[in-house]
């Protein structure tokens, strides 16, 4: 493991693995690679990983990680691989917050369906495996217990809870493990933070929003 994403979801994650990818860091582990590749799940089953032996079993063949489920454990993930860079991606907090919630709730409407598709029945029952770390997840993170999409709070309290989530990760963490990176920038600070040159081409930018709508698409369309 090389680099280890601290950002909550919605703050470029995408983007980022992307990128990651392109200049070697790859592959990333993120909430993609798990609707992608279901087997992942068993990975955290029974539980959550205790100690570095636990999280290289579960990121076994990757190189770096993004995104939740892997970015709530950032603390754990920091102590198990030592040598590994940490990046903490940002963005404007209302703007996340709006983004996050479409997120949620195109998710959940996704995995609520009339009429599925054997193809989106077969992904909705192994998916399911996963759902109460999710759920854990969501819950500690925000500090609700309903159901999805009800447990994201209100955008003041949920920017209070990005901004504290910021804070702490800095507060962590020493300076020169640790980029605090707004996709925007693009290559040039990520590129000096994990020492390698600059690629030729723009920075990726991807919406995984478009993303979950054209992959959940296609489990309507009984293309898995």
């Amino acid at each position: 493991m090389e680099v280890i994403g601290a950002g909550l979801p919605r703050t470029g994650t995408l983007s980022l693995k992307a990128a990651l990818e392109q200049l070697g860091f790859g592959p990333c582990y993120h909430m993609f690679e798990i609707y992608d590749h279901l087997d992942l799940i068993d990975r955290w089953l029974p539980g959550v990983p205790d100690g570095p032996a636990g999280w290289e079993r579960v990121f076994a063949g990757y190189r770096s990680t993004l995104d939740w489920p892997a970015s709530f454990f950032w603390r754990e993930q920091a102590a198990a691989f030592p040598q590994a860079k940490v990046i903490l991606t940002v963005r404007d907090a209302s703007r996340w917050y709006a983004s996050f919630r479409t997120m949620i709730r195109l998710r959940a409407a996704a995995m609520v369906q009339d009429d599925p598709t054997e193809s989106t029945r077969a992904f909705q029952a192994s998916f399911a495996r996963i759902q109460p770390l999710l759920a854990r997840i969501a819950h500690q993170t925000f500090g609700s217990t309903g159901p999805i999409p009800e447990w994201l709070p209100g955008e003041d309290q949920a920017v209070a809870i990005f901004e504290r989530h910021t804070a702490a990760v800095r507060q962590d963490l020493p300076a020169d493990r640790l980029l605090v990176f707004d996709v925007r920038q693009g290559w040039e600070p990520l590129c000096a933070f994990l020492g390698v040159a600059r690629p030729a081409g723009g920075f990726p930018r991807l919406n995984d929003v478009d993303a979950l709508k054209h992959r959940f698409g296609r489990l309507e369309a009984g293309r898995p």
